[in-house]
C-alpha cells in the first residue's frame, strides 16, 4: 500500500510518519508541495499513484485565520478541493483531518458525527468548507474530526503550560471552554487502522472524555507534580481575535476507540 501524507511536518504528520513506517509512505510538507496549485499537485501525486492520501495540511492558527481569511480559505477550502479532485482522478482513498471548531459550541453535550456543523470563526468556516468540497468531489473519503491536539513536535497547550509554570507565577487559564484533549500518537494509531477499511464517512477521533482548558492545565501540573499556581478565568478576560466555541467536545461512535485523555496525557508527559 502506497500512502501519500500531506502535512508530514506538522504535529500529527510527524507521528503518522513514525506509526506508518512499515508501509510505503511518501510525505510532503508545505515547503515542497503547494496544495493550492492544482496542476502541480496532480502531476506530483500522479507519479506516486497512492492508494490512500492522508490530508493533514492546513492553516491551523485560529487567530491568524481571522487576520488572514483569504489565505485560510485558500489553503483549508480550495486546497482541500484540489486534493479531493486529485484523489478522484487517481481513484485514491482520502482521509481529511478536520476539526471540532466546525461546531458553534451551543450543544450541552459532546457533538457526534451526525450533528450539523455551524462554525463561528474563520478557521472553522474554512475547514467546514473543505469538508463540503470533499463530499462533492469523491465518494471514497473519510472526514476525521479531532480536537485540542498535542504531540511531540511543534507548539501546543501542554508545552505552553509547562513553560509558563516553570517560574512559579500565577497563571490564569480559561475555564469556560470545554473540549477533548487528543494525543497525536493515539490519533495516528487510529488513522492507521482506518486506512485498512472501506467504511467511508465522518469520524470523531479524540481521547475519551472532556474538560475545560483550566482542568486540562490542572491535570498537567498534577501529573508533573509542579507547585504552580493556577487561577480559572473567562474567555472575555483572555481576549483572543477568534471567537471559540463554549463546548467543542466530541463523541466517538466508531468501533475504533481511543483511551481516556488523562491516561494519554500521563504517557505523553512521562516521555518528555
Amino acid at each position: 500500500m502506497t500512502i501519500c501524507l500531506l502535512g508530514c511536518n506538522g504535529q500529527l504528520g510527524h507521528e503518522l510518519m513514525k506509526v506508518m513506517k512499515y508501509k510505503e509512505v511518501v510525505g510532503f510538507g508545505k515547503g515542497n508541495l503547494d496544495i493550492t496549485n492544482l496542476d502541480k499537485l496532480y502531476k506530483t501525486l500522479k507519479t506516486i499513484k497512492p492508494e490512500t492520501i492522508i490530508h493533514s495540511a492546513a492553516f491551523t492558527d485560529v487567530d491568524q485565520c481571522e487576520n488572514n481569511p483569504e489565505l485560510a480559505f485558500q489553503i483549508n477550502a480550495q486546497g482541500t478541493k484540489n486534493v479531493s479532485l486529485v484523489a478522484e482522478k487517481l481513484d485514491s482513498k482520502l482521509i481529511y483531518i478536520s476539526t471540532d471548531y466546525v461546531f458553534d459550541g451551543n450543544k450541552g453535550s459532546p457533538y457526534d458525527e451526525n450533528d450539523l456543523p455551524n462554525p463561528i470563526n474563520v478557521y472553522g468556516m474554512s475547514k467546514y468548507q473543505g469538508e463540503s468540497e470533499l463530499k462533492k468531489n469523491l465518494e471514497k473519503y473519510f472526514i476525521v474530526r479531532t480536537s485540542w491536539l498535542y504531540g511531540h513536535k511543534g507548539k501546543n497547550f501542554v508545552k505552553t503550560i509547562l513553560s509558563l509554570t516553570s517560574n512559579n507565577t500565577l497563571l490564569k487559564v480559561v475555564d469556560d471552554q470545554t473540549g477533548s484533549p487528543t494525543y497525536a500518537v493515539d490519533l495516528a494509531e487510529a488513522l492507521k487502522k482506518l486506512i485498512t477499511t472501506e467504511e467511508y464517512g465522518i469520524y470523531h477521533f479524540i481521547n475519551e472524555g472532556n474538560c475545560t482548558w483550566y482542568n486540562f492545565a490542572k491535570e498537567i501540573i498534577k501529573i508533573r507534580n509542579i507547585s504552580a499556581k493556577l487561577s480559572p478565568t473567562t474567555s472575555d478576560i483572555i481576549q483572543k481575535k477568534a471567537k471559540r466555541p463554549v463546548n467543542s467536545s466530541l463523541k466517538n461512535n466508531s468501533y475504533i476507540t481511543l483511551r481516556g485523555w488523562q491516561e494519554a496525557l500521563k504517557e505523553y508527559l512521562s516521555s518528555k
